[in-house]
C-alpha cells in the first residue's frame, strides 16, 4: 500500500511543490494539504494519514504547539518541513523533542538548482517516517540523575555513543539522567551543521553533567558530555593517560559525516576494554561495524532495544553482527552505562 501522506504549509506554492515531488513517488500519496493546522486537524480526522508535514510557522496556530497536539492526541509520524529548521536551529530541535521523526528545509527563494536532490532528500525522509513506531506523547516528569558510586573511579573510562532518526528524543531520555561524576561521554548524533550547538546547549540546560559541541582538542573529562559537531567526523585519540577529541573533514562514512562509525572506530583503538559503545535509534546501518569493533576491543557494548527505538535500523544492523552484548530500554540505558 502507497504511504498516505497530508502536508501542512501556508503557501500554496510550497503545497504544490511538495505534492508534486512525493506523487513522483509510486510508493507515496498525498491524500491531501491544509493551509493551517486548523483545517490539518479536520483532514487528519477525516484522512487518517500514514505521515504527515508540518511547517513550524504557520497562522491560527504555529507548529509547534500543534505537532505537540499531534503526538498527544493522535500520534503520527511527522516531517518538518519549514525555512525555521535553518533559521532557527532551536525550533528544529524542539520540534524533534516533540516526537517529529526527521525534517529537511524548506526551499527559498532560487530553488532551481538543487531541485532534484531536494526531492529526492524529502521522498526518503517520508518513507523514513513511514516505518517509524511514534506513540503518545505525555508530560514526562524531569529524570532525577542516578546515584553513581563515588568509589567506582570514572577515570580512564569513556561512553561512546551513536544515534539517528529519534536519536534526539532518546539521548535526552540518556543523559538527563546521568549524574555529574559520570565518565566521559562521546556522541555522533546524524545532524547537519548548524543544528548541534543548539542541541547541545538544550541539552545542557536539563542536565547534571556539561554537554557541549565538541571541538578539536578537547580533553574529554568525567561528568562532560561532548556532542559531534555537525557536518564533522569525530573521534577520540589517545593524549598520555587522557583521551582528547579530534575532528576532521573527511568523506562521509557509511553514509554519514559525522558518522558513528568513524567514531567507534576510534574509541576501539585508544580505549579498548575501557570503553562503553552504545547504539541507539536510527535507520541504516551506521555504527555497527564501529561497535563490532569495540567489542572485539573488549569494551562493553549495548544497543537500545526494538521497542523503544523510534526505528530499529542502527541497533537491529549491530545486533545481527554479534556487536551487542546486551540490549536495553532506553529509560535504563544510563543505569546500564553505569553498572
Amino acid at each position: 500500500m502507497p504511504i498516505r501522506v497530508l502536508i501542512v504549509d501556508d503557501s500554496a506554492l510550497i503545497r504544490k511543490l511538495l505534492t508534486d515531488f512525493l506523487a513522483s513517488d509510486a510508493d507515496i500519496t498525498v491524500v491531501g494539504t491544509a493551509p493551517d493546522p486548523l483545517i490539518a486537524r479536520e483532514r487528519i480526522k477525516e484522512l487518517n494519514p500514514d505521515v504527515i508535514t508540518l511547517d513550524i510557522e504557520m497562522p491560527k496556530m504555529d507548529g509547534l504547539s500543534f505537532l505537540q497536539k499531534i503526538m498527544s492526541l493522535r500520534p503520527t509520524p511527522v516531517v518538518v518541513i519549514s525555512t525555521l529548521t535553518q533559521k532557527n536551529a532551536d525550533a528544529t530541535v524542539r520540534a524533534l523533542e516533540l516526537g517529529a521523526v526527521s525534517y529537511v528545509s524548506k526551499p527559498l527563494v532560487n530553488i532551481g538548482n538543487g531541485i532534484a536532490e531536494l526531492a529526492r532528500e524529502i521522498i526518503e525522509k517520508v518513507k523514513e517516517a513511514a516505518k517509524a513506531r511514534v506513540s503518545a506523547r505525555t508530560a514526562r516528569p524531569a529524570t532525577a540523575p542516578i546515584i553513581f558510586d563515588h568509589r567506582l573511579s570514572s577515570e580512564g573510562r569513556i561512553v561512546a555513543v551513536g544515534a539517528s532518526t529519534g536519536g534526539v528524543e532518546a539521548l535526552q531520555v540518556l543523559i538527563t539522567a546521568l549524574p555529574a561524576n559520570a565518565p566521559g561521554v562521546v556522541v555522533t548524533q546524524h545532524m547537519p551543521a548548524g543544528f548541534t550547538a543548539s542541541f547541545a546547549r538544550r541539552l545542557d540546560e536539563k542536565c547534571a553533567v556539561t554537554v557541549l559541541e565538541a571541538s578539536d582538542g578537547l580533553k574529554v573529562m568525567p561528568g562532560h558530555v561532548y556532542i559531534a559537531a555537525g557536518n564533522r567526523h569525530l573521534e577520540v585519540v589517545r593524549s598520555g593517560a587522557t583521551y582528547r577529541t579530534r575532528l576532521h573533514d573527511g568523506e562521509p562514512v557509511s553514509g554519514h559525516r559525522p558518522s558513528v562509525d568513524v567514531l567507534f572506530n576510534s574509541v576501539a583503538l585508544a580505549a579498548g576494554s575501557n570503553a562503553i559503545g552504545v547504539i541507539l535509534t536510527g535507520m541504516g546501518h551506521d555504527g555497527a561495524a564501529g561497535l563490532l569493533e569495540m567489542h572485539r576491543a573488549g569494551a562493553r557494548t549495548l544497543g537500545q532495544d526494538e521497542e523503544s527505538c523510534l526505528i530499529y535500523g542502527m541497533p537491529k544492523s549491530a545486533k545481527l553482527i554479534g556487536a551487542v552484548d546486551r540490549e536495553v530500554p532506553i529509560s535504563r540505558m544510563a543505569q546500564e552505562i553505569l553498572m
